[in-house]
């Protein structure tokens, strides 16, 4: 019987209630996977506060500045920079083991660690040794997400009949979102409940405590599930890798698939998910200076309208392909992300979108004063006059270009071609901010920004174009995102699977996707656009689009346990 006769035949059948439960299995555990990991960025503030930089009893902080940079440093990269090691560890394991045990022991990791951080003392009751606990406990989550992943998508997949894998593991593509949509509830929910003051001192807790019970129903569904069958037919005939990770990244055949899955699908599908879900967020609320409430709201429902393309694009890519989609969804975001920013901002808060079209200002500087402000843990410190005054306009979201000065020119800001100020005078944040708003540029919280007043408060022009812009850039994430994880399980064979592609994802997204607000603020800096940020994804999206169309095979009709049994 060849695999196309048993292909044809599966496509078309429904789904098995034993396959439905794997499904949801899989995709509630990495729900809470997310939901767990997304807490900390959330609360991110919070957390600081209580852990990294507490008050002392006199009122100063407890530690000084360089070992809270050292803090916010470990627990930044304590969250990207440990998955790609956690895909290693865990993604080894899975090979060797088996996926069912591994992604037990990834989830209960992962809510151990999330419980203790609700129940952790603060630094103001044990000193240091909290802050160090709690970056413990983050690198714990980071390597736990990183097993989790490629866990669930090659489990998904391997029980995924012939022709349906692209819309089975599309299931898992939704947590995410879901988790992250999970986390911002709760916590909304909970600062409802108890009150702002409350919140801060113990509230915050009760969204970590909540992970417990949701670690309980994970656990117990996932004892119940059986091994994928590609594992247990590979594990009878004995031919299950001895060394996964030496045959996945040192044989050049299978760490070359490796590279171009990297390059030439998940970097731009990572930029891409990012853009849409982060980069939106921190773009409406940091640039455009909209209040907090209507930011998380617009995306809320943006998430809510545009969630169901994930299905639909892993669906219609058992169709047409993967590639296809991938491709075309990172190549019309590249072509589309200029006008889609530009049309939010001149929506959200139309008067400072007519001062960056009307109102010139320079930055008068010698170019050699001038550093390239990349701070993706906010503990670089710029003194330098020119630095002082790139960062106040960029914080004020004002346009400007940098006009060069002789050598040795105290760097300065001139505004519609008056007097330069200096911003090395005492009084230059004041001066500029006086200066800025004769000018014509808008207070921050002018009358023309959009708010809304209660969640249900859409049915206006101002957020209802929001919302259908913000949801075209979800339906993006879900054309690159959709597919993806069809696309890698079906490059590696079973053998290797799960440490192969978990970590080109977890490369892709920790690190490519990871540093795209820091280094979009960066890019913004260093030029006065507040657009020219969006760049970073233009570039890596377009890099994917060539790498993956000359370099990634189309993969939807391959049998993935073909070369399963010829192996010695």
């Amino acid at each position: 019987m060849s695999s196309t006769t048993l292909g044809a035949g599966s496509a078309t059948r429904p789904m098995t209630n034993e396959e439905r439960k794997v499904i949801i299995a899989s995709s509630l555990g990495t729900v809470f996977e997310w939901y767990d990991f997304y807490l900390f960025g959330s609360l991110a503030a919070v957390i600081g506060a209580n852990f990294f930089n507490p008050l002392g009893a006199d009122g100063q902080p407890m530690f000084n500045e360089a070992t809270r940079n050292i803090f916010a440093l470990l627990a930044f990269a304590a969250g990207f920079l440990v998955r790609p090691f956690g895909a290693l560890v865990f993604g080894r394991l899975g090979d060797m083991v088996g996926r069912k045990y591994t992604f037990l022991i990834t989830i209960l990791i992962m809510g151990t660690s999330t419980f203790v951080v609700g129940i952790l003392p603060t630094s103001a009751s044990i000193g240091i040794s909290a802050a160090v606990i709690l970056i413990l406990l983050r690198m714990l989550q980071g390597l736990a997400l990183g097993g989790e992943y490629g866990g669930a998508a090659t489990y998904v997949a391997e029980h995924a009949p012939q022709g349906r894998r692209g819309f089975y593991t599309s299931f898992i593509q939704v947590t995410a979102t879901a988790g992250l949509f999970l986390s911002l509830l709760v916590i909304l929910f909970t600062q409802l409940a108890v009150g702002p003051e409350n919140f801060a001192a113990w509230g915050w807790r009760i969204p970590f405590l909540v992970s417990i019970a949701l670690l309980a129903i994970s656990v117990w569904i996932r004892l119940q599930m059986e091994e994928s069958p590609a594992f247990q037919k590979m594990k009878a005939e004995g031919t299950h890798s001895k060394a996964p990770i030496s045959e996945a990244f040192f044989q050049w055949k299978n760490a070359k698939i490796a590279l171009f899955a990297l390059l030439g699908l998940v970097a731009g599908q990572a930029v891409v998910w990012y853009t849409g879900q982060f980069y939106a967020l921190f773009f409406l609320g940091q640039v455009l200076k909209v209040d907090g409430f209507t930011t998380n709201m617009l995306i809320a429902w943006s998430l809510l309208l545009g969630s169901g393309g994930f299905v639909f694009f892993g669906w219609l890519s058992d169709k047409i392909g993967r590639k296809p989609i991938i491709l075309g969804g990172c190549l019309i975001a590249a072509l589309t992300y200029f006008p889609l920013f530009k049309l939010l901002s001149a929506e959200a808060n139309p008067d400072l979108a007519r001062a960056h079209a009307n109102i010139s200002v320079q930055v008068v500087a010698d170019p050699s004063t001038c550093s390239f402000q990349f701070n993706p843990t906010g503990t670089a410190r710029f003194t330098q006059p020119c630095d002082i005054a790139k960062a106040a306009l960029a914080r004020a979201s004002v346009n400007y270009r940098v006009e060069e000065a002789p050598a040795g020119t105290v760097a300065g800001v001139r505004i519609q071609g008056g007097q330069v100020m200096l911003a090395n005078s005492p009084t230059f944040a004041r001066e500029l901010g006086a200066a800025l708003t004769a000018a014509g540029y808008p207070a921050a919280s002018n009358p023309s920004v959009v708010k809304m007043s209660n969640p249900f408060d859409i049915f206006r022009e101002q957020p209802a174009v929001l919302i259908g812009i913000l949801t075209l850039l979800v339906i993006y994430v879900t054309m690159v995102y959709g597919p993806i994880a069809a696309a890698l399980v079906e490059l590696f064979p079973t053998r290797i699977r799960y440490t192969s592609m978990s970590l080109p994802y977890h490369i892709g997204n920790g690190w490519f996707g990871g540093l795209l607000p820091a280094t979009s603020f960066a890019m913004i800096a260093q030029t006065g656009d507040v657009y020219f940020g969006l760049w970073y994804p233009i570039v890596i999206a377009l890099m994917t689009v060539v790498i993956g169309l000359f370099f990634v095979p189309e993969t939807k009709d391959r049998d993935i346990y073909a070369g399963d049994s010829q192996h010695h």
